[in-house]
């Protein structure tokens, strides 16, 4: 049976897809440590570097650790992009690492760096459901 793989031309367009994303996430993080650097009070506006109220102190610190979570997802996002490029450059982009189908264009298109069909996936978090 022949293995079947993504066009050229569908390969190049995922490919640009993905190039596209990781801008975008790292433009994302370069803007974040930027405003991170000014600090939170001054790039609110407020330029003293305590806060008066311990309600604004929370609120503070629940920003800051928002952003940090937010970093991290993008940093795991720009990890898994990168993974699906060297996939792209070794042949084996789009195809389902467990099933070895084709993942279908319109998940590729939503979320480029699939490793699974949705069949597969679907499979995986139902097991993973049954494991709690």
């Amino acid at each position: 049976m022949a293995v079947k793989k993504l066009t050229a031309a569908k390969l190049k367009k995922f490919e640009e897809l993905i190039r596209k994303e990781l801008q975008e996430s790292r433009s994302y993080i370069d803007k974040t440590n930027q405003d991170q650097s000014k600090g939170a009070r001054e790039s609110a506006g407020d330029l003293s570097s305590y806060a008066f109220h311990q309600a604004d102190q929370g609120s503070d610190t629940n920003l800051m650790e928002q952003t940090v979570m937010l970093m991290e997802q993008e940093r795991d996002k720009i990890r898994l992009l990168n993974d699906a490029l060297n996939r792209i450059s070794e042949g084996n982009y789009g195809i389902c690492e467990i099933c070895g189908e084709l993942i279908a264009d319109t998940r590729l298109e939503i979320i480029p760096y699939a490793r699974y069909c949705i069949d597969c996936t679907a499979k995986e978090e139902g097991k993973k459901r049954y494991r709690k």
